[in-house]
């Protein structure tokens, strides 16, 4: 039984769809869909040397992954609105590369609304981001993970136009946007190597942000934050931690944002890399389904730790 004040822990159970080493190499971007049981996740390349990714649908009623390859790397991939609740979602709006476009996966097409994207420097791509409404916020990332040199981004979806929030990050990771009681508007923000959660206020209207405040400091911890999402009742943060070392399992974390105490932990056995966390409706509440990754794991540390590249699934205590 655990103490009032330590985390609970648990323990996620992989996800058993067939899949292979490609798709197991980098997997983020979860997302639940409209249709039961249904959920759509980004694998961001397929291999070390590969530089193309896919849309994943997977139905966790059968535990079958349908895969549509994309002309590039995509960071973030959405269900367009407006489709139907019943119908599982054949377009999805992304970022892959340096673009914004919609993938249509009946017809396998891939069409560009707006390029651009960190046209002004070098070897760097579209990585996480979230929809809000009409606009859409996402980063950028280094691809050697080393320069301050990536991008923060809003595409106000109103007048189409791309604007810049920040020029210095270096992997742009968790988005979530949060409403203050007076309706202002709160940015909760991830650039990874600096290992803090950050919040910033949003004015979409002006297309900027301001100064950043620290909300969950992790410069103390061995793993890095990557992907996250709020809790239900948006008084929690649920972030991923991508370990580089080999471990027996990996960490997703949930942290109360007013205290930053650390409320739960979900464990993925034999699987230290965890890139990003979802939560999925069901009859019981919520459910949480965490990606992993194989990236930078050469093949003795893969079979040391033979569940990694995953996905896990677990409950949660979220009605």
């Amino acid at each position: 039984m655990n103490h009032p004040n330590e985390p609970i822990v648990r323990t996620a159970s992989v996800i058993p769809f067939e899949g292979n080493a490609a798709l197991r190499y980098l997997p983020e971007g979860p997302s639940a869909l409209t249709v039961p049981g249904w959920l759509s996740w980004v694998a961001i390349q397929h291999g070390e040397s590969i530089e193309r990714g896919s849309i994943n649908l997977l139905d966790l009623n059968t535990n079958t992954n349908h895969s549509f390859e994309l002309p590039g790397r995509p960071g973030f991939a959405f269900a367009m609105a407006g489709e139907s609740s019943t119908n599982i979602p054949t377009r999805f709006v992304a970022g892959v590369e340096r673009s914004l476009g919609i993938f249509d996966a009946t017809t396998q097409t891939w069409e560009t609304f707006c390029d651009g994207v960190d046209e002004d420097v070098e070897n760097t791509i579209i990585n996480d981001g979230i929809v809000h409404g009409d606009d859409l916020i996402f980063g950028t990332k280094d691809l050697e993970f080393a320069t301050q040199k990536a991008g923060l981004y809003l595409y106000r979806g109103r007048d189409r136009r791309l604007i810049r929030l920040r020029d210095d990050q270096i992997c742009s990771n968790g988005k979530m946007i949060r409403a203050t009681s007076d309706a202002r508007l709160k940015l909760i923000d991830i650039d990874s190597p600096t290992k803090k959660i950050v919040q910033y206020d949003l004015d979409i209207d002006n297309g900027c942000i301001g100064p950043a405040e620290t909300l969950i400091d992790l410069t103390e911890d061995s793993g890095v934050p990557d992907g996250a999402v709020l809790t239900p009742d948006a008084a929690g943060i649920i972030v991923s931690i991508f370990r580089t070392d080999v471990a027996p399992h990996g960490e997703t974390r949930w942290y109360d944002l007013a205290t930053g105490q650390l409320r739960g932990v979900w464990r993925t056995p034999g699987s230290p890399r965890n890139t990003c966390p979802a939560l999925m409706p069901s009859d019981a509440g919520w459910r949480i389904v965490i990606t992993t990754a194989t990236e930078g794991m050469s093949p003795e540390d893969q079979q040391r730790c033979p569940h990694a590249g995953r996905l896990f699934i677990a409950d949660t205590d979220f009605r």
